[in-house]
This record gives C-alpha cells, structure tokens and sequence, in this order.
C-alpha cells in the first residue's frame, strides 16, 4: 500500500472517530436536557465537587388523572370563605373542603412515589411511639409505600405495629441527652445524615413529624410538594408581632420585627427529598455557627426552620388541621383535626425543664 493510501486511511479513521466523539457529545447534551426537563436534574454539592447528591424527579409537576374516575366538577366561585387558601406567593394553603382526595390518590399511584416519615422518640418521649405508629398506619399515606425511621435511645421500647404490605419501619439508635433542648436540636443533622446515607435516591418525599402526637384523621396526596410547611396552630390568627422568633440580632436564625409570613411548626414539615435536605443542611450549619458565639436560638430548630421559610417560602402550606393541640378546643374553620400534639406533663418526660 502506498504512502499516500496510508494517509487517507489515517484520516479517514481520525474523520469517522470525530465524528463518533461529536455524535456522542450531541446524544450526551440531548438526554441531560430530556431527562431534567422529564425527570428532574442532578444536584451537587455546594462544595463544588463533582459527587451527585440527588436525582430530581418533579411527579408534581406533571399530574396526570385517570381518564374513568368521576368526580363533581370543580368551581372558581364556590368553595371555602372563612379561610384564605392561598398565600401571597400562590402557594396553595391546604384546608378540608379545598381539594379532592380521590382525584388527588388517582394521580400519584401511579407514579408509584414513595414517603420517608421519621420521628425521635428520645427517653421517655418512647411512651408516645405506639399511638403514633398506631394511628399512622390508619391516616397517613394510606395505600402508598412508606418508611418509618423512628430515632430512638430505647430500640427495646419501640412497639412492634403490623404494618401493611409496602410499609416498613426501621429503628436508628442514637444517644440520649440531659437536655431536651440538644435532643431538638441534634434533629437536622440527623436528618440530613439520614438522607444522605440511607433514602438518596430510593425515597421520593420525606415528612419529619413530632411522637407526642397521633394522627386522626386523612394526611395523604394532598400535603406533597417540594417544600411543606404546617402553620403554627397557636399563632394562625395572631399578628407576626406576636410570632415567638428569634430576636436576638446575633442568631442566624434572627428575624426582624416587622417581618414574617407565618409562624411555622418544627413539629411538622417535609417535601421532595432535596429540599428537605437543603433545609436540615443549612439549619444545622446555622445552628452550629450559633453554638460557637455561646447562642441558643428561642425554640431550637424550630426557630431555625422559620428563619429558613421566610428566605425560602414553601410551595406548599398545610393550616392548622395538620398539627392541632389537644388542649385547644377546636376552632370553626378547622372542620377537622388530622394530626395534633397530645396533651402530656413535661415535667415527666423531658430530662430538664
């Protein structure tokens, strides 16, 4: 073969591999932007190294209904009055009677979506942890694959409750304390840990609820979105003057008179995983850079996660149903409690008052 064939071969093989290398780059550029437009998109760490972190998957952006199901027809001049459903940011305000539960269940069955729920039963709170897994398997997410996690000190007090097929529950140990305090505290960082060692990429939605709880009544469908809020029973009719923030200007968790939109519950919240992430991610390091200056915040990782909401607004709010008191008697507009702290004495179960 003659010195110049050998030439033509040699460039036509480097032609045919640049051009392989452009079709690649091309089918590589074509499904990032398919799949993060269907699917969602990777998030990486804010350290800017290249390990991925989460693979979005946005099932509230595309909701789409069974074609058979029958349901009343939906009206924009009839429905609630006595209550405001949505907030200034259009985010949706969740209230019995805004929403249909089975058109609701209809849409995300079939996306097979997954919940992650956790909840801290520390000392003695471990006495609340039957009634609460009790009543969830009857209200919360029912027919839908859940994980509870429940953190406790006392695995030999967790009751074993029957759960039903495509529902589990795992038990984390973690230390006890002398202070009920460092106990709400230690709250996001573990739950951060915990999304970023166990459910990453395997759960779709995560809620992180309170045990001296129970539930009783519907909390399913229509309490998802990327990031979910539940106002403060004790404050929704309040003035945010009244609002129990941190006001120390020193915290990170400062918020300044005048400001606010809610006063939010540390005892109930969630949402897509990464967002959920994103929230426990920053409150812990705040809460951190709090303790090095010798700074508690007011009500711990509740006074964080409201400082948090009001730079980060949820998409979705869930009113006052979802985390009633007990001791309160029921207001008119709440036409029905669904999940509600119970009535307990400190005194007994928290290790310092």
């Amino acid at each position: 073969m003659s010195f110049k064939m050998h030439l033509l071969t040699g460039r036509t093989v480097a032609v045919i591999l640049l051009v392989l290398l452009l079709l690649g780059v091309l089918y590589s550029y074509i499904w990032r932007h398919y799949r993060d437009g269907i699917f969602g998109q990777e998030v990486r760490p804010a350290d800017g190294s290249s390990r991925v972190d989460f693979t979005i998957v946005n099932h509230w952006f595309h909701l789409v209904a069974s074609d058979y199901l029958e349901y009343q027809q939906p009206s924009i001049v009839q429905g609630r009055t006595d209550v405001v459903t949505v907030t200034p940011w259009l985010a949706p305000i969740v209230w019995e009677g805004t929403y249909n539960p089975q058109l609701l269940d209809s849409i995300y069955r079939p996306q097979n979506i997954s919940i992650a729920a956790t909840v801290f039963a520390v000392g003695k709170y471990t006495k609340f942890l039957r009634d609460f897994l009790e009543t969830a398997e009857q209200h919360f997410f029912v027919g839908f694959k859940v994980h509870v996690y429940v953190f406790t000190d006392r695995p030999k007090e967790v009751h074993q409750v029957k759960m039903a097929a495509g529902r589990q529950l795992t038990v984390v140990p973690v230390p006890g304390s002398n202070r009920w305090q460092e106990i709400s505290a230690r709250r996001m960082e573990l739950i951060q840990t915990l999304i970023e060692e166990k459910l990453q990429n395997h759960m779709d939605y995560i809620f992180c609820l309170d045990v001296d709880s129970k539930f009783h009544g519907r909390w399913g469908t229509e309490s998802l979105g990327a990031l979910v809020a539940v106002i403060h029973p004790g404050y929704y009719k309040d003035d945010r003057s009244k609002f129990p923030y941190e006001r120390r200007h020193e915290s990170t968790a400062y918020v300044a008179p005048g400001k606010g939109d809610f006063y939010y519950c540390g005892g109930a919240f969630g949402g897509l995983l990464q967002e959920v992430h994103r929230l426990a991610n920053t409150c812990r390091t705040n809460f951190e850079a709090d303790a090095k200056k010798g700074i508690e915040a007011a009500w711990q990782e509740e006074s964080h996660l409201n400082r948090y909401m009001l730079i980060n607004k949820p998409t979705k709010v869930l009113s006052p149903e979802y985390l009633w008191q007990d001791f309160k008697p029921r207001n008119p507009e709440v036409r029905i409690i669904r999940f509600s702290g119970v009535i307990k004495n400190y005194a007994d179960i928290r290790p310092n008052v």
